[in-house]
């Protein structure tokens, strides 16, 4: 017999062995044992019920008996369903996970099938609710009918298949569940402060979440990694809410550097982060995601005007300030709640907003209060385009040469679909911002630099040329090009800047979305082997689920920060379409 653990907790494990589950309105992070390790509910930013991730209490974990075992586990194609694999030394055990597709945003359900793939599966199933960051505990448990329901918190949770379940010193209800060779056992976890009046039949709620993800994800077969980017699309699709808003990632806290103070809450929608993933898929063509976007932007444009903010909650709402959750955190971080980014100005934003319009009028997507929007958009760039702006790194005011340029070519993009009196002007306007941004951010050596006192190069002074702000073989494009590559590039990976003396991967990872900014440059400069050079190195820069982190740190070959991070999933979406035609023309 198989040596049994006396108890099941799961302390956090480093960034690739973790999976998303994720239906839109929240997401659910499985690590390599089974376990449930961080969910928020009922929405993306609220509470969460689980959160080992943060060292926390409160976990669901479907976990072999046998502790010996190798772990493993693959997506479905196109889907943000889940396989956990283990490799005992008597069974071959899966547990096939998915989150209720589509989601609704007061009522998460989370499916699992347990299955013997080979010998007899014997798991332990745990669950712990523990609410508002595991400050609150299970109550009124009752059973009925094979059925557990109870409370924690404002919270109520439902959850079938676990009949023989039974309340440990803990307070966790606790199940050992075996399986012949062949069998297969479902479990299904209700939460939220309302349930429906019977409980869910998990037959009927698998075949509607296959059908969903069948329904969102297209074939992508035009790019040169068509499962990657059907993963990609997945992800962008399981981030994205109701609203139409995308949060930027499914986490808080986790840490760029250890105990460095660089730790944020990203389960917010970012208004940059959102214009990059609808301009990638709307290069695509004229799919959903693409309106999504288009969407929530438009109504957060016409809502605040010259107010618009960096990020909102998927509701529109603005951010909450920085709060302790009382929890332990990620190693190396700080569990903090809220986002300082709440009193920026990002001025890129501003042409980020045009582009994403742009790329959808393209499509002819545009209706009356979109054009509204586009109008809102120029009219604050023309009040706000001189003053200093916290950028796209979101660093401390300056002149920002990317955030002027990005304006620019926004205004070239969107001129290209208005009428003659509109375009001729906001054409004008382009060249008037792009001299302001040559006369005092221009190196001697013919490159751009971040900011008038800052000459340093900066891999984001690629997005200029990249989207039209100025030709890609205008001398400045070319020599930026060269000298990103040349000083921020290291083992086929991009960093963002030079931080300070020390060496580059000393002071932060590389980013991973500026490689595949790279891989679109190379191939606009006319370099197609380097450009696949950065896509495919940057490809693999990924857990073993295939998801990203924004940085990745090159010596320990580790993922750094929150995760999944959307906007690296949009740009190498947008990267292996492009580098699969000629030129990189899309429509």
């Amino acid at each position: 017999m198989p040596t049994r653990r006396s108890d099941l907790s799961f302390p956090p494990q480093v960034l690739r062995e973790y999976a998303l589950l994720a239906d839109g309105e929240r997401g659910a992070v499985i690590g390599p044992r089974g376990d449930v390790v961080w969910m928020c509910l009922p929405q993306w930013h609220d509470d969460a019920v689980f959160s080992a991730l943060m060292a926390g209490p409160g976990s669901y974990a479907v976990t072999p008996a046998d502790p010996d075992n190798v772990w493993g586990g693959s997506y479905e194609d196109g889907t943000l369903i889940w396989h956990s694999r283990w490799v005992t030394r008597d069974a071959v055990i899966e547990c096939r996970e998915a989150l209720a597709h589509p989601g609704d945003p007061d009522h998460a359900v989370i499916l699992r099938q347990i299955r013997a793939l080979h010998g007899r599966a014997v798991v332990d199933v745990q669950l712990d609710v523990r609410a508002h960051f595991g400050k609150e505990h299970m109550t009124d448990l009752h059973h009925d009918s094979g059925v557990w329901e109870g409370r924690c918190g404002s919270m109520r949770f439902r959850w079938s298949g676990a009949s023989h379940a039974r309340r440990g010193k803990a307070g966790a209800l606790r199940q050992t569940i075996e399986l012949d060779e062949g069998d297969r056992h479902d479990l299904v976890l209700e939460l939220g402060e309302s349930l429906s009046d019977e409980p869910v039949e998990a037959s009927t709620a698998w075949a509607a979440t296959e059908h969903a993800w069948t329904l969102d994800v297209p074939d992508m077969d035009s790019s040169i990694a068509p499962r990657d980017c059907r993963q990609a699309y997945a992800v962008l699709r399981g981030l994205t809410s109701s609203t139409g808003a995308m949060v930027a990632a499914a986490t808080m806290g986790l840490p760029e550097r250890a105990d460095a103070g660089r730790n944020y809450d990203y389960r917010y929608a970012w208004i940059r982060d959102q214009c990059y993933a609808g301009q990638a898929v709307g290069s695509l063509g004229p799919l959903s995601l693409m309106d999504k976007a288009v969407q929530f932007v438009t109504e957060r444009v016409l809502a605040d005007g010259p107010k618009l903010r960096p990020a909102y909650r998927i509701d529109g709402t603005h951010l909450p300030k920085e709060r302790d959750v009382g929890l332990p955190g990620y190693p190396g971080g700080v569990a903090r709640a809220g986002n300082w980014v709440n009193n920026q100005f990002q001025l890129d934003s501003l042409g980020e907003g045009l582009l994403l319009l742009a790329t959808a009028a393209g499509h002819d997507h545009l209706d009356t209060e979109h054009w509204k929007a586009v109008q809102v958009l120029v009219d604050v760039m023309e009040k706000k385009w001189r003053e200093p702006d916290n950028g796209i790194w979101e660093l401390a005011p300056k002149r920002w040469a990317h955030s002027r340029l990005i304006c620019a070519a926004g205004l070239r993009a969107m001129a290209q679909h208005a009428p003659p009196p509109d375009a001729s002007r906001w054409l004008g306007f382009a060249d008037q911002i792009v001299a302001d941004a040559a006369s005092d951010c221009v190196t001697d050596t013919g490159r751009w630099c971040r900011a008038p006192d800052d000459d340093r190069v900066d891999a984001a002074l690629l997005l200029p040329a990249l989207r039209g702000a100025v030709p890609s073989d205008d001398p400045r494009s070319v020599a930026t090009y060269e000298a990103v590559g040349r000083e921020l590039g290291r083992e086929g990976l991009i960093y963002r800047f030079s931080q300070d003396a020390r060496p580059l991967g000393d002071a932060e990872g590389a980013f991973i979305l500026c490689g595949f900014v790279m891989a679109m440059s190379a191939q606009q400069q006319g370099d197609e082997l380097a450009a696949m050079r950065w896509f495919e190195r940057n490809r693999t820069a990924c857990g073993s689920p295939g998801l990203f982190t924004e940085e990745f740190d090159i010596e320990q070959r580790q993922l750094r920060g929150n995760f999944p991070q959307a906007f690296v999933h949009a740009l190498m979406l947008e990267a292996a379409h492009r580098l699969n035609t000629p030129g990189g023309r899309l429509p």
